[in-house]
């Protein structure tokens, strides 16, 4: 049975030593998705993690228009339904346009705010109303402080259920730095912080770097 978003919120506040939103960053396939999903789950529950199960139906703000982006809305909706039926788990995927998140909302547990776009109001106030919990990704460009104005937008829509997550700095030369001070000035948000590991890790943009041997 599909827990409540206060319930989950609940959950995965009080998760220790953390709780994981995993999966592939797009939905490739259904197959793919749901064999990842089995394996995911198997992992967690044998290490007592709470997990919630991510993955993307469309990446819209991908380097190249060239990219693949995903399967789109309707399709992708129908597969991650599949997978939170199959496996009992909650889902977490993103939206970037506010007519969006009814359909995922009906769906997802937890809707992400891309980065980029973590500071439309209207994206974050329709996603807001769906009721689900909301995860808003800290823009590469934005000081940690400004994550309160935007939980604040989701509160004052009636939403009390959002957390923020911190996924890097990119000061333009291509890669991405965390600086773990963003971890607790965050918490001046007063909501559960989420660490992005792997876009921390990342070289943006496309950029493929060589390595002196």
């Amino acid at each position: 049975m599909e827990a409540p978003p206060v319930a989950l919120f609940d959950t995965l506040k009080a998760a220790k030593p953390f709780f994981l939103l995993a999966g592939p960053n797009v939905i490739e396939s259904e197959e793919h998705v749901l064999k990842m999903a089995k394996h995911i789950k198997a992992i967690t529950t044998k290490l007592g993690i709470p997990l919630v199960f991510k993955s993307s139906f469309d990446k819209a703000n991908r380097t190249s228009s060239k990219s693949f982006r995903g399967p789109g809305l309707e399709e992708g909706l129908k597969i991650l339904q599949k997978v939170k039926a199959t496996y009992d788990l909650p889902i977490v995927t993103d939206v970037h346009e506010s007519h969006q998140c009814e359909a995922v909302g009906r769906v997802a547990d937890i809707i992400q705010i891309p980065a980029f776009l973590c500071r439309q109001t209207d994206l974050l106030v329709a996603a807001a109303k769906t009721g689900k919990i909301i995860n808003i990704k800290k823009g590469q460009f934005c000081a940690p402080s400004v994550m309160v104005n935007s939980t604040e937008k989701v509160r004052l829509a009636g939403n009390p259920n959002v957390m923020v997550c911190e996924r890097g700095t990119m000061f333009g030369y291509n890669d991405l730095f965390v600086d773990p001070r963003n971890l607790e000035w965050l918490r001046e948000s007063n909501c559960p912080v989420v660490a992005d590991v792997t876009h921390a890790l990342q070289q943006p943009a496309g950029r493929k770097v060589s390595l002196p041997k």
